[in-house]
């Protein structure tokens, strides 16, 4: 599925209207300019509040919907293993080899307790 190509019904979204917070001065702080928007079927909200027109953070928060609910439903890749050299399939090999014979030198036999 390619990015923004998930269509969002009008009835499954709910739009609301809030008040921006931060630098801005008095028209920020007096405005509902923000938009909050949530996809009631699957419960995600987004929120745009970073420009002063209402009609450009509502396209902002829709936006974001979109690129969330592309992500939310696209299916991950099927990862191909590799094959592993034979170098470092040696190199393994040869690691453990080295690890069992200290462990086997380690050990203690029970000839060792009888003497």
């Amino acid at each position: 599925m390619a990015k923004n190509s998930y269509q969002i019904r009008d009835e499954d979204i709910e739009v609301t209207h809030v008040k921006g917070s931060g630098p801005g001065g008095q028209h920020r702080n007096k405005r509902m300019t923000g938009v909050r928007i949530k996809h009631l079927p699957t419960g995600l909200l987004v929120t745009a509040t970073e420009r002063r027109s209402q009609e450009q953070n509502r396209a902002a928060a829709m936006e974001r919907m979109k690129n969330k609910l592309s992500d939310l439903y696209k299916t991950p890749k099927v990862r191909i293993k590799t094959k592993s050299s034979r170098r470092s399939v040696e190199e393994r090999l040869t690691e453990k080899h080295k690890v069992s014979q200290k462990k086997e030198s380690r050990r203690v036999t029970r000839g060792d307790f009888e003497k």
